[in-house]
């Protein structure tokens, strides 16, 4: 007999309010507060890389090594976060191996996330590649603080019984932090998932539970959204969100806490 009802959170805007920074590699200029799923939406071909390792072994290395000899180094995996068009690892390898990227530049928008939130949850570290033009146009650090009501949200779901996960573009380290602190079990959170894996997610726990709630704020939510029997898209990061979102949402919240009323009105 099939479980009532789960609830699948994203995590970057939805669980957490994030502070994201880029630095532009054709310039050296810093960028606060960009969208990074909307830069990799608008090109095809483009797509937002997750370096899979710690911001402390990171900031722990020298600065003028090139970004590649570092990921070879330390063995570090690349995560397709998401992507505009097909996007492989192995094209990201390539393009990394070729570009003139140090490890001075992570260490600047990390730094830069560090200063401007003393108090972050936690760190990441990616790129946006593009790779019809074979560069790497922008250095990404983010970082993220849970909302005041996430933790009271998933306690109050838990205390109903309700199924809770997470599909979120985050790599592993930033989302194992989150999950432990909340409290939704390793299992049922997966990491990396771009816009399809987000949507089979959704259909796949349709089949195991009456009703499934979606809930996230990005672009990258998009399919999940329209897939979940409710879509719910939260603006309570702040930021702007493309029309055809909202029009994907069955519903618009700005406080995480609003999912637990519509989760007792189904």
């Amino acid at each position: 007999m099939a479980k009532k009802i789960a609830v699948v959170f994203d995590s970057a805007g939805t669980l957490l309010r994030m502070y994201r920074v880029a630095k532009e590699t054709s310039t050296g200029n810093i960028l606060e507060n960009i969208e990074s799923t909307d830069i990799v939406a608008q090109k095809n071909g483009c797509g937002l890389v997750v370096l899979n390792t710690e911001s402390d072994i990171i900031l722990g290395s020298r600065k003028d090594m090139p970004l590649f000899e570092f990921i070879r180094e330390h063995r570090i995996s690349l995560g397709i976060s998401c992507s505009k068009g097909k996007f492989p690892s192995a094209i990201a390898y390539e393009i990394i191996e070729r570009a003139t990227l140090f490890m001075s530049d992570l260490h600047d928008v990390l730094k830069m996330v560090t200063y401007r939130c003393p108090d972050i949850f936690y760190r990441a570290s990616g790129l946006i590649i593009d790779s019809e033009a074979r560069s790497v146009p922008y250095v990404l650090s983010t970082g993220g603080q849970v909302f005041s009501t996430t933790l009271q949200t998933i306690r109050t779901l838990h205390a109903m019984k309700v199924d809770t996960y997470i599909a979120s573009g985050d790599g592993v380290f930033a989302l194992t932090k989150l999950a432990e602190f909340i409290n939704i079990p390793q299992k049922k959170v997966f990491a990396l998932s771009n816009t399809s894996m987000k949507e089979n997610l959704v259909l796949e726990l349709k089949r195991k539970y009456e009703k499934i709630v979606m809930v996230g704020d990005g672009i990258n939510d998009i399919l999940a959204l329209r897939a979940a029997d409710v879509g719910i898209m939260t603006t309570q990061q702040g930021d702007q969100r493309p029309k055809k979102l909202r029009e994907a949402a069955d519903m618009i919240i700005d406080d995480i806490i609003e999912v637990v009323n519509v989760v007792k009105s189904l």
